[in-house]
């Protein structure tokens, strides 16, 4: 976690940042991880890294102020998803719809 951590706590483009924290999970265990961004009522897959093993694969919802912006996948074992979900939760914001409202991650 600490390396995920860290990546989110420098910043930077949001982009940069997911790609970062979901190459931190396969090389801290999973086989694989993703981020799969809600659209509507469809999610569509954004950064991943590693080999993907569906028969392996639990999520969690990214949440952010109570609406769920994104999922988070990993394929295999390796640390708890949840606390990482909540720290990339303002990261997911890319192309979503604020409603004008400005946001800082």
């Amino acid at each position: 976690m600490s390396s995920v951590s860290e990546i989110v706590a420098r910043g930077g483009d949001a982009d940069e940042v997911l790609r970062g924290v979901v190459a931190a999970l396969v090389a801290g265990g999973y086989r694989w991880a993703g981020i799969f961004f809600v659209e509507g009522s469809e999610v569509t897959l954004g950064p991943e890294a590693g080999e993907p093993d569906e028969n392996a694969r639990r999520s969690v919802p990214v949440v952010w102020q109570g609406v769920r912006v994104a999922e988070l996948a990993a394929d295999g074992s390796g640390e708890p998803l949840e606390p990482v979900a909540g720290l990339v939760a303002a990261h997911c914001l890319v192309g979503w719809d604020t409603g004008g409202e400005p946001w800082s991650p």
